[in-house]
């Protein structure tokens, strides 16, 4: 049988993230994020993550250094970060973005 859970997540209500991140909707292979209103700040040194990233900026700029390249995100614009991908952000303007994992982020720790 199907499964036919549907979950609804109000964002005013969702647990945040060491790093500020809104924890959205979560299904078995995805989830959904939110970074609201980010302030501008130097980028952190770089990271990989064992999970494969979507974003779309809602408002703001920002930087996304990425294995050797810079990407300038603004608003409309959407983007992709592989599993493994060694990756920055710098945020140059108040930020607001929606991201999705998958896996699922959070799961296991995983931020």
């Amino acid at each position: 049988m199907a499964d036919t859970t549907v979950t609804k997540v109000a964002s005013a209500h969702s647990p945040k993230g060491e790093q500020g991140q809104k924890y959205l909707a979560s299904g078995k292979s995805l989830s959904m994020r939110l970074w609201q209103d980010e302030q501008p700040a130097d980028a952190k040194p770089a990271t990989t993550r064992e999970y494969e990233t979507v974003g779309y900026v809602v408002s703001g700029s920002a930087e996304l250094h990425i294995e050797g390249q810079m990407v300038k995100l603004e608003a409309g614009d959407s983007w992709v970060v592989p599993k493994g991908a060694s990756h920055t952000y710098k945020i140059l303007e108040a930020f607001t973005a929606v991201e999705a994992t998958s896996p699922p982020a959070e799961v296991h720790g995983r931020e």
